[in-house]
């Protein structure tokens, strides 16, 4: 799981240094805590979201030199979503409010802000929620 991590990670700095609108869409929770990516870098669909404060809830592998616990990525196709051994980040400023109670759905992702947080998962069920105290993936 690590390789395909870094791979995503590899692939999201390659493609956030593009100019906008490269197939990404950028949204953040009001809070602005939570920022995530929408995009299709060639193995399907993935949303991938990122914590700007956060007390991690999740146990750092030991073969991550990078930073740890912050990300979060869950594809169309995949199984249970992803922490991510990253040295990159989807925060943007050109992300747009994703205001509580509201949805963004593409195709066969689906992430819903509310006050306590935010979750993302797929049609198959698999994905993640976060929140500044906790992080889960499913």
């Amino acid at each position: 799981m690590n390789l395909i991590a870094a791979i995503i990670a590899s692939l999201l700095t390659a493609a956030t240094a593009a100019q906008a609108g490269d197939g990404f869409i950028y949204f953040k929770t009001p809070s602005g805590n939570i920022h995530c990516a929408y995009y299709d870098v060639g193995d399907g669909p993935e949303v991938r979201c990122d914590l700007r404060n956060f007390t991690s809830s999740l146990k750092r592998p030991a073969d991550c030199d990078l930073d740890w616990g912050y990300a979060f990525a869950v594809g169309a196709k995949s199984g249970k979503g992803a922490v991510l051994c990253a040295g990159d980040t989807v925060i943007s400023p050109e992300a747009k409010i994703l205001g509580y109670g509201k949805t963004f759905s593409e195709g066969a992702l689906t992430c819903l802000s509310e006050t306590g947080g935010l979750a993302c998962k797929n049609k198959r069920g698999h994905g993640f929620s976060l929140s500044r105290a906790k992080q889960r993936v499913f």
